[in-house]
């Protein structure tokens, strides 16, 4: 074995149970072998002491000779078996007795020493298992580390998603008290929180009104659409800074009845902080700086909503605007067709009388007029149906 190796050994202090009888095998294998290599060894003589043994110690590898005073080798591997010890077995076997070796083999023996042994054989065989203990070792941290990866890209996903669903509920919902539930709802689940809620103010007054929360306790949730103060919401809504806060410095607040841990976010319009954003947990374990992100976004929303519940307002005031100036509009064309309807009934009925009436005396048997009085008839009969003609022509809506 090579220095590098051996160095390794020593300095990962590798734990190796030692079951045997014989004080010179045992020696050899330990003493002078093993422990002189970096190993640490520990030695029972008997297969009862290593089965007790073996939970207090736990070995990576267990070296058992197949003879042993009261059971056998093979009923030791049967014994750990069925107690789910994995740590692989070498069996020692003494030269001439291989049908013992075949039988401890099918029963789980890892790898076996003949004896009698040397050390530089002792030395192969437990570095042969021990790197087949390493490699499972490597096997299970990168099961673990994938594990651990995957877990994590599912949370992530799961918390982008809420924050996809809040933007789209902020874009879609158009009950303020819905969309606030889902930011809360939203606030408690990408924070990992037990309870959460949004407080935002009152007009241009200082006190702050409850919209929404999750799961609060009943005396506190009936002050839903009232004025309410946590106790440490004031102080984000000062300084327009997140705060977090757990232990016992949140003691001396009042939201500490509520948890051990507060994250605070600032809802803000522009410069100016609107409302606040409160998570809490239970237990006195501080939110991470990726919490403390997560928050800020949905607070973002929050922000957005109230912008576009603003724009909103202002849209229906501009339309109701319009339609009462619509409405004015519409009657006084209501009251210009009435006006012309009256001056075409009052200015047409004498028009026509009139124009009948010079039509009758130039068409007369009895023409009393000279051709000067003809001709002025004539000229007035064609102003008179001029005119009846523009009176006529006036439009209305009718």
């Amino acid at each position: 074995m090579n220095h590098a190796n051996i160095m390794n050994m020593k300095t990962s202090r590798e734990r190796i149970l030692l079951v045997e009888s014989d004080p010179e095998i045992s020696d050899l294998i330990s003493r002078q072998t093993l422990q002189a290599l970096g190993y640490q060894v520990q030695v029972v003589r008997s297969a009862e002491t290593a089965i007790q043994e073996v939970t207090h110690f736990a070995p990576d590898i267990i070296i058992t000779n197949l003879k042993l005073p009261d059971l056998s080798g093979q009923d030791l591997i049967i014994a750990l078996t069925s107690k789910a010890i994995d740590a692989p077995v070498i069996v020692v076997v003494q030269k001439g007795e291989e049908e013992h070796l075949v039988q401890a083999l099918r029963l789980g023996a890892t790898d076996y020493l003949l004896s009698p042994m040397r050390e530089a054989e002792i030395v192969s065989a437990v570095e042969r298992v021990f790197r087949q203990v390493r490699a499972q070792r490597e096997r299970e941290a990168l099961a673990r580390q994938l594990k651990q990866t995957n877990d994590e890209l599912q949370k992530r996903v799961r918390e982008l998603t809420t924050i996809y669903n809040i933007g789209k509920a902020v874009t879609s919902v158009t009950n303020q008290r819905e969309l606030f539930g889902k930011i809360v709802d939203g606030a408690v689940f990408v924070t990992e929180a037990d309870s959460g809620w949004l407080l935002l103010r009152e007009g241009r007054g200082k006190a702050f009104i409850l919209v929404a929360q999750r799961n609060l306790p009943k005396t506190i949730a009936s002050k839903l659409n009232q004025a309410w103060d946590d106790g440490i919401s004031t102080l984000v809504s000062l300084s327009g800074e997140s705060l977090s806060i757990f232990g016992e410095p949140l003691a001396r607040f009042k939201v500490s009845q509520l948890g051990k841990s507060a994250l605070v976010v600032p809802v803000k319009l522009k410069k100016e902080v609107v409302g606040l954003l409160v998570a809490v947990k239970k237990i006195a374990v501080p939110f991470t700086p990726s919490n403390r992100n997560l928050l800020e976004a949905v607070a973002d929303y929050a922000s957005i909503s109230l912008v576009n519940a603003s724009l909103f307002r202002a849209l229906e005031e501009r339309a109701k605007s319009l339609q009462k100036v619509a409405g004015s509009a519409q009657q006084s064309e209501h009251r210009k067709d009435q006006m012309i309807s009256n001056l075409q009934f009052q200015t047409l009925q004498p028009l026509n009388f009139a124009i009948k009436t010079i039509d009758a005396l130039l068409i007369g048997d009895d023409l009393k007029f000279g051709t000067t009085q003809m001709e002025e008839l004539i000229k007035t009969l064609e102003y008179l149906k001029k005119v009846s003609n523009i009176v006529r022509s006036l439009k209305t809506n009718d």
